[in-house]
């Protein structure tokens, strides 16, 4: 359809069906651009411009941009609010809060013109935050400590196993698939977890085989991913153990190396 989009909302959820009763299997956050593919109605099949992940969204929940501007916002650099909740300002004198993984590259002099529409920002941005070592990425995954689970979040208001990593990663300036089953394809296989460092992923399955968990690998055996909320638990060879629990709850499947 060569149509693309603009997320100038807080949290937009991405649905599996064209309606709102539909199952939330996404979220888009505040600057992130999008192609439209296909239409229903007044709801969009689109696909993200970070990880093609696709689904649809109501057509009244971002503004349309020409293809120009979308590669534009494309191309220009990651830089990330530093507080956990901060305000965009419209030029209405409305406001959006904007979150730790909202990208802000499209600022310029704490202006974004866009759609027709102006935008401003006063807070303190940063640039991608990987210094280098796996700890960038587990510092990143920390700013969502204590999120609620929330199945397809990406928000620090309700977020998923594999949308933290996710954004954890899009933080420290590296793009991860959205789905945990497709982010076990991505970098270096390790063969045992003594091998592990912190920022290396690990990846748990059910019976059936089937990857259906991810988390972080943190210092000193920890492990921090989002089940219940997003904490820090212990990981061996066997898996997650769950102190509280006094029992594994999650079943260890491989570890990948991603930076």
């Amino acid at each position: 359809m060569d149509e693309f989009g603009f997320c100038h909302l807080t949290c937009v959820p991405v649905r599996a069906e064209a309606n709102d009763r539909s199952e939330m299997v996404n979220q888009l956050l505040f600057g992130e651009t999008f192609e439209i593919v296909d239409a229903y109605g007044s709801w969009k099949v689109i696909r993200g411009g970070l990880d093609k992940y696709e689904g649809f969204i109501d057509q009244k929940q971002f503004l349309d941009i020409s293809e120009a501007h979308y590669t534009e916002l494309r191309h220009r650099n990651d830089r990330f609010p530093q507080k956990v909740f901060s305000m965009v300002h419209h030029e209405s004198g409305s406001g959006t809060w904007v979150m730790p993984a909202s990208s802000m590259g499209g600022f310029e002099n704490g202006v974004l013109k866009i759609a027709g529409q102006q935008f401003t920002y006063a807070d303190p941005l940063t640039d991608p935050l990987y210094s280098g070592s796996g700890n960038s990425v587990v510092d990143a995954a920390k700013r969502f400590m204590n999120a609620p689970y929330l199945w397809g979040g990406r928000s620090i208001t309700g977020i998923d196993c594999s949308g933290l990593v996710q954004n954890a990663f899009k933080m420290i300036g590296v793009k991860l698939h959205r789905d945990a089953s497709y982010q076990a394809r991505q970098g270096e296989t390790l063969s045992f977890i003594s091998e592990a460092k912190s920022g290396d992923l690990a990846f748990f399955d059910n019976d059936q085989g089937e990857i259906i968990h991810v988390g972080i690998i943190a210092d000193s055996n920890k492990i921090i991913h989002a089940s219940g909320w997003v904490r820090m638990d212990e990981i061996d060879h066997n898996g997650i153990y769950n102190n509280r629990l006094k029992k594994y709850t999650h079943k260890l499947r491989l570890i990948k190396r991603i930076i």
